[in-house]
């Protein structure tokens, strides 16, 4: 099967291109962004080798669909989806902060908590919490969104002494990021999951702003399964998860962690094709519908002619 693992267009009126991880980003007249979002896949800061099939377009699609979900509580970046696979959008100059919610102490929040933490980017955590409990009150927790490295943990206090965002914007973005996590709540319920944690980020366009990336896929949010967690909860059990975890799994069972002088397993195509079933069952999972496959012989075909007809109608 064809994957797409990179892409080498050039459009007319082309400006920039950027190759992140996953995403192949391509400026158009300095007004536009056609983001491919390709099928490679990283686990431990580390592309792995082998692209899934499909990967793409499950996570472009449940962006997509959620981004639509939301757009009564905030305009987004979103023009068109003309491919299964990519994105255009108008440019935003994006805010130099991700703004990361918590409605349960899981993941970072769980490890800062068992160090002996009671504060975290400034928001004060009760005593007597257990991995993956309930928080009181969802809380956000902001990470700087670093060019190098690693993003870094930051309180609103400091973003608004360091003046990366206006008081004005903020309260904004804090305003936009419950609400979205709210409805992302929600939507979740109805699907039998739990929106554990999830980050949004924000971009500006004439003087407006915007929702800019993706939201509520399993690249960007962690899931847990609502039937059987307060079970779990109480024997002191790991949550059942609904995320790229099981790619993480398996290359640590094959003695990978992205650690000097370690070598990435072989990805068989009973392995690729594994992984790529997996996407798509999170995709039928966390939206409710049935996936259906984008034509993937001559995919980079299909994708090019798709974004150029786009372009020929902005």
């Amino acid at each position: 099967m064809d994957a797409i693992k990179e892409t080498h267009f050039h459009f007319p009126k082309q400006t920039g291109f950027y190759k992140g991880k996953v995403r192949d980003v391509y400026t158009i007249d300095d007004k536009y962004l056609a983001m491919v979002v390709s099928d490679r896949i990283s686990a431990f800061d580390v592309v792995l080798p082998e692209p899934i099939p499909y990967k793409g377009q499950v996570l472009n699609q449940i962006a997509a669909k959620f981004l639509h979900d939301t757009s009564d509580i905030v305009p987004n970046w979103v023009v068109t989806v003309p491919d299964p696979s990519v994105t255009i959008g108008r440019i935003c100059e994006p805010f130099k902060v991700e703004m990361v919610i918590r409605g349960y102490l899981a993941g970072h929040a769980a490890r800062e908590y068992a160090a002996g933490k009671r504060e975290l980017c400034g928001e004060k955590l009760p005593e007597g919490l257990k991995e993956n409990d309930k928080l009181p009150e969802p809380i956000i927790t902001p990470t700087t969104k670093a060019s190098v490295g690693h993003d870094e943990d930051i309180s609103k206090e400091q973003i608004l002494a360091t003046g990366i965002v206006s008081p004005e914007d903020y309260a904004q973005l804090e305003k936009y990021t419950k609400a979205l996590y709210q409805r992302g709540c929600e939507i979740a319920a109805k699907r039998g999951l739990i929106l554990v944690d999830t980050k949004y980020e924000f971009g500006k366009a004439d003087g407006k702003i915007y929702l800019i990336d993706e939201i509520h896929t399993p690249d960007s949010s962690r899931y847990f399964y609502q039937e059987g967690y307060e079970e779990r909860q109480r024997k002191g059990e790991p949550q059942k998860q609904l995320s790229k975890e099981f790619v993480r799994k398996w290359l640590i069972e094959n003695n990978f962690q992205g650690k000097e002088g370690q070598v990435v397993p072989k990805m068989t195509p009973e392995i690729v094709n594994s992984i790529s079933d997996r996407y798509i069952e999170l995709y039928e999972q966390i939206t409710g519908e049935t996936f259906v496959k984008g034509e993937n012989k001559e995919v980079l075909t299909r994708v090019e002619d798709a974004i150029n007809s786009a372009l020929r109608n902005l």
